[in-house]
């Protein structure tokens, strides 16, 4: 038996399944986020240990030999290895508390485990992950060796869902102090924070001047009375008013879009290679896909969209049963 799993921003999930390379998944199980650069010890470890007590039962713990993780924050090579470390060590103690004492034990990059979900288990190629953040890499002989952006929600992952989310809460300010145009996008973000207020208020309606100040000055306070990260959670908003014909959501997945693309552009591109993308924003039914694959045909790429990195972190672990 061997697992797998994918620990990222925002979950982490672990993956039970035959060692032959056509082998039978057996069970999955989820826990909290786990990057292993931004959350601490114990609560890593206590993550991990939930994602594994619920993919792999108690009379199959034994039978384990094999265990590949993939996390954000956890790539060899690249800058410091605190992650690493830290990644491997709170593995190796959630595997202990479940009594899965696998032999090999192996850390990889989150879009490491990813590039491999790809058709085939390629080897070479470019990797572009987009959910709550956003990073790309180039991938040799399955190992990242260049990395564009990562670099966190304050100063970098342009184009990911905290970007996208953060413009949006910047465009329906805009909107409501008169710096920007009118958008329904207003009326979504209000009603995420509280409830509908006063609305609907439609594209081409603008509330009076002084209704507008009142609703900004107790929008503001609820923003900043959340984890910043909590953005993230307003990107949904500028997809569904894309769908109802807003402009100004248009633009700003149109951005998000140039942004992602210039983070695999800066990794040199050489025409016909595989880009395996995913995440919330550019899985098989990602908001984002469509617009990416464009973009990435202009670089002459080809596109493979998978759901997450779990089947890439099972194919390595079964690469290492069974060899290449």
């Amino acid at each position: 038996m061997v697992i797998g799993i994918d620990a990222g921003g925002t979950r982490t999930r672990a993956y039970l399944a035959e060692a032959a390379p056509d082998g039978v998944v057996l069970g999955e199980g989820e826990g909290g986020p786990g990057n292993a650069m931004t959350v601490e010890r114990v609560a890593l470890t206590q993550h991990l240990a939930d994602a594994i007590r619920g993919a792999v039962p108690e009379d199959r713990r034994g039978e384990v030999t094999t265990v590949v993780g993939g996390f954000a924050g956890a790539a060899l090579g690249t800058g410091p290895e605190t992650g690493h470390e830290l990644a491997t060590s709170c593995l190796r103690a959630a595997l202990d508390s479940h009594g899965v004492g696998a032999p090999e034990v192996t850390v990889c990059g989150d879009i490491e485990v990813a590039f491999a979900s790809a058709p085939g288990t390629p080897a070479d190629g470019l990797a572009l992950v987009a959910g709550t953040g956003a990073v790309a890499a180039r991938i040799e002989k399955r190992n990242q060796t260049l990395v564009a952006d990562g670099n966190g929600w304050l100063v970098g992952d342009e184009g990911s869902g905290f970007w996208l989310g953060r413009e949006v809460m910047r465009a329906a300010l805009r909107a409501l102090d008169g710096r920007g145009p009118w958008t329904i996008l207003v009326e979504a973000v209000l009603s995420h924070y509280m409830g509908s207020p006063g609305g609907p208020y439609l594209a081409q309606e603008r509330p009076g001047g002084h209704e507008c100040h009142v609703l900004r000055n107790r929008l503001v306070p609820l923003v900043y009375a959340e984890p910043p990260v909590r953005l993230a959670r307003l990107s949904p908003l500028a997809v569904a008013a894309d769908r109802d014909g807003d402009d100004v959501a248009g633009a700003l997945l149109d951005d998000a879009a140039d942004e992602l693309a210039a983070t695999v552009a800066a990794l040199d591109p050489r025409p016909g290679e595989p880009l395996v993308v995913t995440g919330g924003l550019l899985g098989p039914t990602g908001p984002l896909l469509g617009r990416i694959v464009a973009r990435a045909e202009e670089m002459d790429l080809d596109v493979l969209p998978v759901r997450d990195g779990g089947a890439g972190a099972l194919a390595l672990a079964r690469l290492r049963v069974n060899g290449d």
